[in-house]
C-alpha cells in the first residue's frame, strides 16, 4: 500500500460515500432494524457487531493469511506478532466469563470441540486455501465485500466446499480424537490465561528472533497518509487497532450471542439450502440430522446468527472501501489466478466443516475459549500455508511480494 509523503489535517471531511458506500449504509441501518423487528433485537444487534467487523477487517487489512505469508516467505513477523496480541487480549476477556458461565446475566459457552484427525487434515486443507484461495474466512468476507471480484470466486467454491464436507462430516467425526478440552476447565481461568500467554510469548519471542535473525532489525509499523477523524474513518488502521476492535466485537458476540463469534457454518448453510433449490436433498447427510444444523436448515437464513454476521461484514466492508475510496471491482482476472480460486475455496470450505472451524471460529475463537482444538487447528494450518506459499508461484507469476490487503 502507497504512502502519500502529504499527511491529511485532523478536520479532514468525510469523503463522498457513492452509491455503494449509501448502499451499504442504507442497508446496514434497515437491516438492523428489519432484523429486530422480525426476529428480535439481539439479531438486529448481531447484523450492526457483523458490520463493525467488516468495516474493522477492511480497514486495517488483518489478514491472517498474508501475515503467515510473510513470516513464511520473509521472516517478517509484525502480522503474527499482533495476532498474539489478538489472542492475549481474548484470553484475558473471554475465560473469565466462560468460567462462571454468564456474562451480563446471559448464558455463555465457549468454541471447544474435538482434536484428532479432522481437525488436523481439515486444518492443513484450510492452510494451503488460505493461500490458493488469497484469504481465510474473514478475508475472503470482507474483501469480497471490499470490491475484489476474484474473491467472489473464492468464495462461491468455499460455499460449495463447505456443503460437500457435510456429506461425508459423520465420516470424519468417527475418526481417532480426543474429546474436547478446555484449558478453563483444566486449569481454571487463570490457570488457562497464565499457559495462554507463555504460548503466545514464545510464539512472539520466535518471530522475533528469526526476522532479527533474517533482517537485523524487526519491521516497524508503515507511516499512514492520514491522521484524526480522517483516519478512522478512512482507513488505514493500525494493526493493533484492529486487533483490539476484532477482540472487543467478539466478546460483544459472546455477550449477545452467548457464543463466540464463527463464519463457516452459515457457508454450509447456504450451500445446502442451494442444494434443495436444485433438488437436491441434504437432510439425509448426517451433519443435517444434528438438531442444531436441522433446526438452521428449516429455518430462514435471516434466524441463522452466523449467517446474519455474514452479511453485515459484507456490507461493512464495502461501507469501509467506499470511505477510503478504493471500492473499484475488476473482472479482468487471469486464468491462473480463478483456477487457483476455486481450488482454494473447495479447499477452505472442506477443511473448515471438518476442523470444527476456520481461522475465526477454531483459531481466534476457538484458543479465546481454551480449547485444545484451537492450538491444533493452527499448527496444522500454519503446515498448510507452508506448502501453500511454495505453490502460489505457479498461480500468481510472483516471487517474494506480498500484498497488504489479503485475508
Amino acid at each position: 500500500m502507497s504512502v502519500s509523503s502529504t499527511i491529511e489535517p485532523q478536520t479532514a471531511r468525510v469523503p463522498p460515500l457513492g452509491i455503494p458506500g449509501l448502499l451499504s449504509l442504507a442497508v446496514l441501518l434497515l437491516g438492523a432494524v428489519t432484523l429486530g423487528i422480525a426476529y428480535g433485537p439481539a439479531q438486529g444487534a448481531l447484523f450492526l457487531i457483523g458490520g463493525a467487523l467488516g468495516i474493522s477487517l477492511y480497514h486495517a487489512a488483518f489478514g491472517f493469511t498474508s501475515a503467515w505469508r510473510v513470516f513464511i516467505s520473509e521472516g517478517r513477523g509484525r502480522g503474527l506478532r499482533v495476532q498474539m496480541i489478538l489472542l492475549a487480549l481474548a484470553v484475558i476477556l473471554f475465560l473469565p466469563a466462560l468460567s462462571s458461565g454468564t456474562l451480563f446475566g446471559n448464558e455463555v459457552r465457549g468454541s471447544v470441540s474435538p482434536a484428532g484427525t479432522g481437525v488436523i487434515v481439515g486444518a492443513f486443507m484450510f492452510g494451503l486455501g488460505m493461500q490458493l484461495g488469497g484469504g481465510c474466512a474473514s478475508g475472503t468476507l470482507f474483501t469480497a465485500g471490499g470490491g475484489n471480484a476474484r474473491m467472489l470466486v473464492t468464495l462461491f467454491f468455499f460455499i460449495v466446499g463447505s456443503v460437500l464436507a457435510t456429506i461425508n462430516f459423520s465420516w470424519w467425526t468417527s475418526l481417532p480424537a480426543l474429546p474436547p478440552i478446555s484449558f478453563v476447565q483444566s486449569f481454571g481461568a487463570l490457570g488457562g490465561i497464565a499457559l495462554s500467554l507463555l504460548i503466545f510469548a514464545a510464539i512472539a519471542g520466535i518471530t522475533v528472533l528469526v526476522e532479527k535473525r533474517r533482517h537485523g532489525a524487526l519491521e516497524a509499523e508503515p507511516a499512514s497518509p492520514r491522521q484524526g477523524l480522517s483516519r478512522f474513518l478512512r482507513g488505514p488502521w493500525p494493526l493493533v487497532f484492529g486487533a483490539v476492535a476484532l477482540v472487543l466485537l467478539n466478546f460483544a458476540t459472546l455477550a449477545i450471542a452467548g457464543r463466540p463469534w464463527g463464519i463457516t457454518s452459515a457457508f454450509a448453510l447456504w450451500g445446502a439450502k442451494g442444494a434443495q433449490a436444485i433438488g437436491i436433498d441434504p437432510t439425509a447427510w448426517g451433519y443435517w440430522q444434528q438438531p442444531a444444523n436441522a433446526k438452521a436448515l428449516a429455518g430462514s437464513v435471516f434466524a441463522d446468527i452466523t449467517s446474519v454476521m455474514d452479511f453485515g461484514i459484507i456490507a461493512g466492508a464495502m461501507l469501509a472501501a467506499a470511505l477510503a475510496g478504493r471500492f473499484a471491482p475488476s473482472f479482468d482476472i487471469p486464468l491462473r489466478s480463478v483456477l487457483a480460486a476455486v481450488i482454494g475455496g473447495l479447499l477452505l470450505g472442506y477443511g473448515a466443516r471438518i476442523a470444527y472451524g476456520c481461522n475465526i471460529g477454531a483459531y481466534f475463537s476457538g484458543i479465546a475459549s481454551g480449547s485444545l482444538h484451537g492450538y491444533v487447528w493452527a499448527a496444522a494450518a500454519f503446515a498448510g500455508n507452508v506448502v501453500g506459499v511454495k505453490l502460489r508461484p505457479w498461480f500468481f507469476m510472483e516471487r517474494n511480494a506480498v500484498r497488504r490487503i489479503d485475508g
